[in-house]
């Protein structure tokens, strides 16, 4: 058995001492450090083509209806969500539209009660011409839509937003001739209320 050498204690450092093997060290590790956070413009750029797309979607949304003095959209407290394909057809206090073509001027309210939209615009007693002829350009696209999209071309669809004043006569014109368009679908564009209790 050889006899064990007593530990020798280490010296006591000095500050000095202690202070340069730190810059040794630093210098030592001072390397390109490793990304350990979240790169965020990868993120904004993402984030901002997402704002685009739904800006423009909501945009293009029948759900998004500007409301103004010339037209303001009945209530219900219907709880279903509107619908999105179909033709849409506004009725303002002052014009029909097909999208965002103006198909008709509309005369004032007086005599809409008792006439609609006027006898030079009509064929027979409801049919009106200039919204028939806009509507069967619109039917013909939607046909060829329905088909490459494999549904039933038979009859399209139609997402009428029509003033809440809008006389009973001519929202029955508009009607007849979306009929007789081949249009077999309707929707009625309201806003949503809270229930009446």
């Amino acid at each position: 058995m050889t006899p064990q050498r007593p530990r020798e204690r280490p010296k006591p450092a000095s500050i000095v001492l202690y202070r340069s093997e730190l810059r040794k060290a630093i210098r030592r590790n001072a390397h390109e450090p490793e990304i350990n956070f979240l790169n965020i413009t990868a993120m904004l750029d993402i984030m901002t083509i997402i704002l685009v797309f739904l800006l423009k979607t909501l945009g293009e949304s029948s759900a998004a209806v500007p409301q103004s003095d010339d037209l303001r959209l009945p209530t219900s407290i219907v709880r279903t969500q509107p619908h999105q394909d179909g033709v849409t057809i506004t009725i303002s206090k002052s014009q029909i539209l097909v999208g965002d073509e103006k198909v008709l001027a509309l005369p004032p309210r007086d005599a809409m009660v008792q006439n609609g939209v006027g006898a030079m615009h009509k064929r027979d007693a409801f049919y009106i011409v200039p919204l028939g002829a806009t509507l069967q350009a619109a039917r013909e696209t939607d046909i060829m839509v329905r088909k490459a999209r494999g549904e039933d071309p038979s009859s399209s669809e139609a997402i009428i937003i029509a003033d809440m004043t809008t006389p009973y006569r001519v929202l029955i014109e508009v009607l007849f001739t979306l009929g007789q368009c081949e249009f077999g679908k309707y929707h009625l564009m309201v806003i949503q209320t809270k229930k009446k209790e």
